[in-house]
């Protein structure tokens, strides 16, 4: 009786340039999206792309160096998100009005990304640094703004339309982004984990409606 080889796919070896990297990215953000930043794993993510492990070293020096560019897409996807929003919630609307609609998107697509890819939430706010956080284009959305200037551009259209006195305008989106992010990970990781999906969305409501008035 013949014994049967059982056949295995040989991994992949070559790519054209740039292929490679991109193919271990998007294995990165999968890995995060399962999992969070600890899932995002170099070996794993190689393995997933079909190379060996030292094929990575030519474009990702080390795990962090592959979790900081899966943070930069995850802050990306993030900023399309808030974007969608504020395309939404401001159509049709001018002025003041606009304004306030800007600022609701803001905090309602946060939320939104939040609530529904939280393994990429946490990845995109996996480690303490805040320096380089607003000049890395890879963390832009579409406008080529990056989640914390859509809040900035939101606050500053706030004070053009006199929705808020200049004086209160410095540091106003790290008080708007203290509240909606914490607010987001008391849902995620804290106590507000068990309420029903549908009142979580009203308090978040309520949340952003507190920011816009106590801004």
């Amino acid at each position: 009786m013949t014994k049967k080889l059982r056949s295995k796919t040989p991994a992949r070896t070559t790519y054209r340039h740039g292929d490679l990297r991109r193919a271990l990215l998007e294995a990165g953000i999968a890995l995060a999206r399962a999992g969070g930043p600890d899932a995002v794993v170099l070996r794993e993510a190689t393995r997933r792309a079909g190379v060996v492990p030292n094929a990575a070293y030519r474009h990702f020096a080390n795990r962090q160096d592959l979790l900081e560019a899966v943070r930069s897409a995850a802050l990306a996807e993030l900023a399309k998100t808030m974007e969608a929003e504020i395309a939404r919630m401001r159509r049709g609307k001018s002025g003041a009005e606009a304004a306030r609609a800007n600022l609701r998107a803001v905090g309602t697509g946060y939320l939104r990304f939040a609530l529904a890819e939280t393994g990429l939430f946490r990845t995109a706010f996996a480690t303490p640094e805040f320096r380089g956080f607003i000049g890395d284009p890879a963390r832009a959305g579409e406008s080529g703004l990056n989640p914390f200037q859509l809040l900035s551009k939101a606050l500053d259209e706030f004070v053009g339309t006199g929705l808020l006195p200049a004086n209160r305008r410095p540091a106003a989106e790290f008080l708007a982004w203290s509240a909606v992010h914490g607010f987001a990970m008391l849902v995620i990781d804290g106590p507000l984990h068990t309420v029903p999906r549908a009142d979580i969305d009203g308090l978040g409501a309520r949340v952003i409606a507190m920011v816009e008035a106590g801004v």
